[in-house]
């Protein structure tokens, strides 16, 4: 399968967990459901145009790969402290903490792909 399907994927699935931890944390009162989160929001548009529209650009490659850092950092700040337990003994806490784990992973997985992506194009190798 190609590298750049293989990104689209990856960041798409990654945009959806994304929007799944945010409602998860609005709806938990772990982060207060206000204008600021809409900053997130923004952020997901910016990657889906990346993603979709940018696709095999070194501005795309470039735009994925610091939402997909950003991203990274998401199960680190949950896996700190109180966290994680924060309103995790209620219903739902295991997709919660799944949530996490997948967000890690396909953030992780979309960054590799993106370096590798803007790594080929410094090369002039195909894309």
């Amino acid at each position: 399968m190609k590298e750049n399907v293989l990104l689209t994927i990856a960041s798409l699935l990654t945009i959806l967990l994304g929007t799944f931890h945010l409602a998860d944390d609005v709806a938990r009162g772990m982060s207060p459901g206000g204008f600021l989160n809409l900053v997130g929001v923004v952020i997901c548009v910016i990657w889906l145009y990346a993603t979709l529209v940018l696709a095999g650009r070194r501005s795309g490659y470039v735009i994925i790969l610091l939402a997909s850092f950003l991203f990274m950092g998401i199960p680190v700040i949950h896996m700190r402290g109180r966290g994680i337990g924060f309103g995790t003994t209620r219903s739902g806490g295991f997709f919660f903490a799944w949530t996490l784990l997948a967000l890690g992973v396909t953030a992780l997985f979309s960054f590799i792909l993106s370096v590798r992506g803007l790594w080929s194009l410094r090369r002039g190798q195909p894309r």
